[in-house]
């Protein structure tokens, strides 16, 4: 292949650590290109030095520039290009049959090898660039996670979160410069993490504790006494029969935007966000004292979605399009809120509504319609066993109405 771009990932170690046919790339090159650090390692390049800076899309426009001059090319970066780094980004700019990806050791790779632990069943995530928000439901009831921190989301930062959400089952094991001459590995627990600082480059690796007996949520459509709610019992609380049918009608993807309207005790956002848990989820109630009640079910839950004291429509502006609405509550805004919620929705994606009057039933199929949806609707009216006298009778609920739609266009 004539005029191959070379992506050599390097690591602390530097030009040292590099194999003798990456060296040759660098050396043969006429033009090297990669970030500060990684430059510095070849201080006797005789070639042309081009610094990464201003984000990727510049730097690659430079170097598409070198590309048709017939440079010969060579980019640095940082261990396995392909593993959260520059290598998929400019393969898929330039075509994989014009770029040659030569992998380092990943940071991962490397903090697994200082732990003396598999890598294969891990969760990898990174949280270099992006925001930690989300993370809680994410790992909850993984066994291994590795981390790639940035100059925000550090590991004091990370065991702060974790702390929030209740989850010290976990211990740290921090890796700082890896593959460097000062390289430092390390278990903490979380509350001394929080206090700590470290070395810009690390990673972190959390691990369940020996013997953590902490019992794991699993499914969904959890048992309504489990919800923190208002009391007495005609508390906001969107039924657990109901709960999973709503749950079946959103058909959320790992990684929905999910409005959850008159959300009151936050059990249907709790669940959304478990489910879409790449997503955002945004729960807005116009109750403040049903604020510290979804509150409590979300550090509860490990679910890390945004909480909105609002009543919609307003506030609908602030947030992005989504995937799925729920509309559990609407304080008399009702035609308003599918209106909007309709404008916004993505291609593809579901209103549903829970009503328990004819006059909500009627008005959200009136809604939908207008809106151009399809309205179907569903009666739910399920009974729960009751003891009486050493037997078991059945106590009906109060029949629910579950009108969605979908958007398809």
């Amino acid at each position: 292949m004539a005029n191959v771009i070379y992506i050599i990932g390097i690591g602390e170690d530097g030009a040292g650590g590099l194999t003798p046919g990456s060296l040759r790339k660098v050396q043969e090159s006429e033009v090297l290109l990669g970030g500060e650090r990684q430059l510095s390692f070849f201080s006797w390049y005789d070639g042309e030095k081009i610094t990464l800076h201003g984000g990727l899309k510049p730097f690659a426009d430079k170097l598409e520039g070198l590309w048709k001059a017939g440079k010969r090319i060579a980019v640095l970066a940082s261990g396995d290009p392909l593993f959260f780094g520059i290598g998929g980004y400019l393969a898929k700019r330039f075509g994989p049959e014009q770029v040659e990806v030569i992998p380092h050791y990943s940071s991962v790779q490397l903090a697994f090898a200082r732990l003396g632990d598999s890598w294969q069943d891990a969760a990898l995530i990174s949280l270099h660039g992006r925001p930690i928000n989300g993370l809680a439901q994410r790992i909850d009831g993984r066994q291994k996670i590795a981390l790639l921190t940035d100059e925000i989301n550090t590991p004091a930062r990370i065991a702060a979160y974790l702390r929030e959400f209740g989850m010290t089952e976990y211990e740290a094991f921090v890796c700082e410069r890896l593959g460097g001459p000062e390289e430092v590995c390390r278990f903490w627990e979380l509350e001394a993490l929080e206090q700590a600082e470290f070395a810009a480059l690390n990673v972190v690796i959390l691990r369940r504790k020996p013997g953590s007996m902490l019992e794991v949520q699993r499914g969904f459509a959890y048992p309504d006494e489990v919800f923190q709610q208002r009391k007495p019992e005609k508390g906001l609380i969107t039924k657990r029969e109901v709960r999973a049918f709503v749950l079946s009608e959103l058909n959320l993807s790992e990684d929905a935007i999910v409005w959850d309207i008159g959300s009151g005790s936050g059990a249907v956002a709790v669940e959304c966000a478990r489910i879409a848990r790449l997503g955002r989820v945004y729960a807005l109630e116009k109750g403040a004292d049903n604020l510290p009640n979804i509150e409590a079910n979300r550090r509860k839950f490990r679910a890390d979605f945004a909480i909105i004291h609002e009543k919609a429509p307003q506030g609908l502006d602030k947030l992005p399009d989504p995937d799925a609405v729920f509309i559990g509550g609407s304080g008399g805004e009702l035609a308003a809120i599918i209106a909007h919620s309709a404008a916004r929705l993505r291609p593809g994606g579901r209103i549903v509504v829970g009503a328990i009057t004819i006059e909500t039933l009627h008005g959200s199929m009136e809604a939908l319609a207008l809106a151009g949806f399809a309205p179907e609707v569903t009666m739910l009216q399920a009974s729960r066993g009751k003891p009486i006298l050493g037997m078991t009778r059945f106590e009906g609920m109060n029949p629910v109405y579950v009108v969605s739609g979908q958007k398809t266009v």
